[in-house]
């Protein structure tokens, strides 16, 4: 393409989209090689399959964890506005005319996980308080002119989007709108009088349609300014009889914010009612509980995962989004490394697809390390035929998936059942929460630590009444589970317990016939004490165990013969590799990212990340191939505190033309100078921005370093 002009210009030549390549499809992404594009597709479209069911529960969860919260603020929604629906003349002439309903929402620190809320509370308040929902942030609000325009224009939008399902033709134009309360109120009362008390709603009812009140939701109410909060609530309560305001704060922290940010004078005029949602720990807890303790979803985590996933979570936001979004992360992982993975589905498809498995597949199944464990524990005959016959290791890849499935159903019950035991014990030695009991039976066998070994202890030496409640509590684990691979052990549980019930009986006819005898009997103290004596020695030599301690000790024993049958580590288990996310190093590596010392690796080795066979050299050397920024930190790496441009440029100079074979006449030996010069300058430009050296006042021909260590 070329022009022809007779004076300087700039030719602006725009883009041919129909020459555009096309976009390559995101299932081709998971093909490592080209010999493994055969399951590609399938994979993915399991990975999403899964990633959907996964999400759709964890989004249920959420409302199901935040339904008691928000039925709780729409109650006091509707409670707070009923005197204005009832009579706007005797509600202005009371007490409470200028104080202003307010919820104070309390909602912990994870502030990521706010905005999955307030979505989820604006959508109830709009289907059972009001259509009028606002929700402002302090960044777009930094002054009352400001606040009162977002205000405006979402309550704009908002009559819109109402008297739309009535007239069509309706439009309101804000650019030429003054934005005050004065205007607000006016605009309530033409839309609320425009309003038909007749249009159909799903559960607001009529006195609610004919004057619904406008809720302000501040998303982030400790990072306003105090300023803005005193103007606009003052303004507010002056106009409260005629445009009725509700506020709802979002506090990350405390509610003594309120009173920090808000002065007596200020605070006085807002009714305020504080709202506390469940702890981010609770969430995650049954989401955990629900989503990865069961085998409704066929992936699982390996113990290292969940525990770089639930450190995030505990050390770093305490977000359930980013929690949730490790998961889907691990998912994609394991899905895209490993091939075997189009197996991670429910049983009767994963039966289903084995029979239309590929002979690169077939080998693939034979190289895991478990079936190789369980091939060598075989007899030679079938070691044979599962190494050469295809259909016979996909019949027994079948039985041992079957096998792998049955697995699961009993260690979640068997584990939920130990979790009742030890969650009530002293100190709690394995752990308090279900998920740190997970955590180490996935690592290794339980039985063989020393938490358990304790925890045996403390369960030889409860009382009767405790013991009785955690059998009816794993009773009810047992005959929860609509499986019948653990039907004796619940029969056992429940002998257990009729055992407990009887020695409760037989002590009341001990206890009746003992008294009548021993008020037959009368005796003084010397002989009162002689007897309990001989008694204390009776006991100390016989030393024999009641029915009590025994029973005690059957049950303990019980649950300790589960563990030992039913809490074996996956990987004890063939094909487990199919169904576990073992990537722990590649999730380490980009949740839990150290991007410093990212960018020394990148910086003092460009060979692990450009992966060119020129830039490999041995520790220590500086290549003179490698990018200018990458000479320069090598060799100011070599430096003190204080660098010397001078002897910099010099030694950047003689690593530069170290290997540059340069013509004599095409370029001169200035010109090369200023090249490298330039380049130096550039380089060293870099690293000053990145922050590793700044300039200096001690030394003018100077810059200081601010980095040690070597990162």
């Amino acid at each position: 393409m070329t022009t022809s002009s007779v004076s300087k210009g700039c030719f602006v030549f725009k883009p041919n989209f129909m020459k555009r390549k096309n976009s390559v499809p995101i299932e081709d992404y998971f093909n490592k090689e080209k010999n493994e594009s055969e399951d590609s597709k399938l994979r993915f479209e399991t990975y999403q399959l899964v990633w959907q069911q996964m999400k759709s529960e964890t989004e249920r969860l959420q409302e199901e964890l935040n339904k008691n919260l928000f039925d709780s603020l729409i109650q006091f929604l509707q409670k707070s506005h009923s005197g204005f629906q009832k009579n706007s003349r005797e509600w202005g002439c009371q007490i409470k005319l200028r104080e202003i309903p307010t919820a104070a929402l309390v909602l912990g620190v994870n502030v990521t996980d706010h905005d999955f809320t307030f979505r989820s509370l604006t959508e109830a308040l709009q289907n059972n308080v009001t259509p009028y929902v606002v929700s402002l942030q302090a960044r777009d609000c930094p002054d009352v002119k400001h606040l009162l325009q977002k205000l405006v224009s979402q309550l704009m939008d908002c009559c819109i989007a109402v008297e739309s399902k009535e007239e069509e033709s309706v439009q309101i134009t804000q650019k030429k709108i003054h934005c005050s309360m004065d205007f607000l109120s006016s605009w309530y009362m033409d839309v609320t009088q425009k309003t038909d008390p007749k249009m159909p709603g799903k559960k607001r009812t009529s006195s609610q349609q004919q004057s619904p009140p406008v809720v302000l939701i501040l998303k982030d109410m400790e990072s306003f300014t105090t300023k803005v909060l005193q103007d606009f609530i003052t303004i507010s309560s002056q106009h409260l009889h005629e445009f009725p305001l509700i506020l709802i704060f979002g506090i990350a922290t405390s509610p003594i914010v309120i009173h920090r940010l808000l002065p007596h004078a200020v605070s006085s005029l807002l009714c305020i009612e504080l709202f506390q949602s469940l702890s981010c720990k609770e969430h995650l807890t049954t989401i955990l509980d629900k989503l990865l303790l069961t085998t409704h979803l066929p992936l699982k985590l390996s113990g290292k995962v969940l525990q770089i996933l639930t450190n995030i979570f505990l050390y770093h936001d305490f977000s359930i989004q980013n929690f949730i979004k490790g998961l889907q992360l691990s998912l994609l992982e394991h899905f895209y490394s490993q091939p075997l993975s189009v197996l991670c589905c429910n049983l009767p498809e994963a039966k289903r697809r084995i029979n239309f498995l590929s002979d690169n597949q077939c080998e693939n199944i034979r190289r895991l390390p478990s079936f190789r464990r369980y091939v060598e524990k075989q007899a030679a005959e079938k070691q044979v035929s599962l190494l050469t016959n295809e259909k016979i290791l996909k019949a027994e890849t079948q039985s041992l998936l079957e096998i792998l499935h049955v697995y699961h159903t009993k260690y979640f019950l068997v584990l939920r059942c130990l979790h009742q035991f030890t969650s009530s014990l002293p100190k709690y030695p394995l752990g308090r929460q279900i998920r740190e009991l997970y955590c180490t039976c996935l690592e290794k066998n339980i039985w063989e630590s020393e938490e358990y070994a304790s925890a045996l202890q403390l369960l030889r030496i409860l009382a009767k009444d405790e013991l009785m409640t955690i059998l009816q509590k794993c009773l009810t684990v047992f005959k929860s589970s609509s499986e019948k691979q653990l039907g004796d052990t619940a029969k056992r549980a429940e002998e257990f317990v009729a055992q407990f019930q009887s020695l409760d009986e037989a002590k009341e006819e001990e206890d009746t016939s003992g008294s009548q005898s021993k008020g037959l009997q009368k005796t003084d103290l010397y002989h009162l004490q002689k007897s309990l004596l001989e008694m204390k020695e009776l006991r100390r030599t016989s030393k024999k165990p009641t029915k009590f301690e025994v029973l005690r000790e059957q049950v303990v024993n019980f649950i300790d013969s589960l563990v030992r049958e039913h809490l074996l580590p996956p990987e004890t288990q063939p094909l487990h590799e199919v169904m576990y996310c073992s990537a722990a190093h590649a999730l380490r590596e980009r949740l839990n990212a150290a991007p410093r010392m990212a960018l020394h690796t990148a910086l003092n080795n460009p060979y692990y990340y450009l992966k060119n066979e020129a830039l490999r050299t041995e520790e220590g050397c500086i290549p003179n191939v490698a990018p200018d920024i990458c000479i320069a930190y090598k060799l100011h790496l070599e430096c003190s505190r204080l660098i010397n441009l001078v002897d910099w440029s010099e030694a950047f100079a003689t690593v530069v033309t170290a290997a540059e074979k340069m013509d004599a006449n095409s370029i001169t030996s200035e010109e090369r100078n200023e090249i490298i010069h330039a380049r130096f300058i550039r380089a060293v430009s870099e690293l000053e921005l990145l922050g590793f050296i700044k300039p200096t006042k001690q030394k003018t021909d100077h810059v200081a370093r601010l980095t040690w260590g070597g990162c």
